[in-house]
């Protein structure tokens, strides 16, 4: 792995303005997935830029990877309690595989720290990429879910270290 272009990108939070390049960004790295999965209804393609708007405009933690002046990927979190929901881990096709999705989920995780116990996230269960990725950063897989998820897919869960102890 290239940890030049993880390295050199910068993690902040993203703005409302930022909701146009963030839903090409979402839509370009997602593609791949509705091949896999033989369907181009997945939830991540059909998203509004009304809707994004919405959610960089309410209580979510919405971070931006930003390399070279564009938007190099992001991620999204809910909570749910004491725990983290992770949605929308994004990296731009062409810098896949360089680090940056491990970095946004790092920062991720020290953002949300001592709002919440856990993150939990979801991927398809073909998803190897983003598998082997939630893998390498602590998150082992809890079960498939069969049926009623498009796609099937996996649950994944990390258990969050408190700040006060880190």
């Amino acid at each position: 792995m290239d940890d030049t272009a993880a390295g050199a990108a910068a993690v902040e939070p993203a703005v409302p303005a930022d909701a146009g390049e963030l839903l090409t960004l979402q839509r370009a790295a997602y593609v791949s997935e509705a091949q896999l999965y033989g369907d181009p209804f997945i939830p991540p393609l059909v998203e509004s830029l009304e809707q994004l708007r919405k959610v960089l405009e309410g209580d979510a933690v919405v971070l931006k990877a930003v390399l070279g002046g564009r938007i190099a990927g992001a991620v999204r979190a809910q909570f749910s309690d004491h725990t983290c929901l992770v949605g929308r881990l994004v990296v731009a096709p062409d810098l896949q595989g360089r680090g940056i999705g491990g970095r946004l989920m790092r920062a991720l995780e020290e953002a949300v720290a001592g709002r919440a116990d856990a993150c939990v996230l979801f991927t398809g269960h073909l998803s190897e990429g983003n598998l082997r990725l939630y893998r390498r950063g602590g998150a082992p897989p809890n079960h498939p879910q069969p049926g009623a998820a498009r796609p099937p897919g996996v649950h994944m869960r990390k258990a969050l270290v408190p700040a006060e102890t880190r």
